[in-house]
């Protein structure tokens, strides 16, 4: 299963903001842009559907930008992914809403492998929050900092 870019980069922009984390001070567009590599339209879209999804909060004006709606403890990568996407599901008949009916249900045995999937996925999505990606950041960065031989 593959997720689109949509959701891989509006994962990436919600963790810029939950890394730069400040309920008072927004996080201008075209930092985010510039810092996960991500164009400045795309993210403008996605952005929106955030905002209406109840994720983010948008603040107009020249120290204007993007706020997180709730501290990054309090906002799972599952939530932003459904935003972004829909309902999680790997297969039409095992989708987390309206599953598809299909005349094979009672006895398909790969509808019950493919629900198990959406499970899993689920699980690690609804599992990890922006405050546990920005940990593993600061583990990479350390790590990368250790790797580092200066002369």
């Amino acid at each position: 299963m593959k997720f689109s870019t949509r959701a891989r980069y509006g994962l990436r922009a919600m963790l810029e903001l939950a890394l730069n984390y400040d309920p008072n001070v927004p996080t201008p567009l075209f930092q985010i842009a510039e810092k996960q590599l991500i164009s400045e339209g795309y993210l403008e879209q996605m952005m929106t559907v955030l905002r209406k999804g109840g994720l983010v909060r948008s603040v107009r004006g020249a120290q204007g930008g993007y706020l997180l709606s709730r501290e990054p403890a309090r906002i799972t990568a599952g939530e932003i992914v459904r935003c972004l996407e829909g309902p999680l599901g790997p297969t039409d008949c095992v989708s987390e809403e309206d599953p598809e009916n299909c005349i094979r249900s009672e006895f398909c045995v790969t509808r019950t492998m493919w629900g198990r999937v959406r499970e899993a996925i689920a699980s690690v999505l609804d599992n990890t929050t922006l405050a546990d990606l920005c940990k593993e950041d600061e583990k990479l960065r350390r790590s990368r900092d250790a790797d580092m031989y200066y002369i």
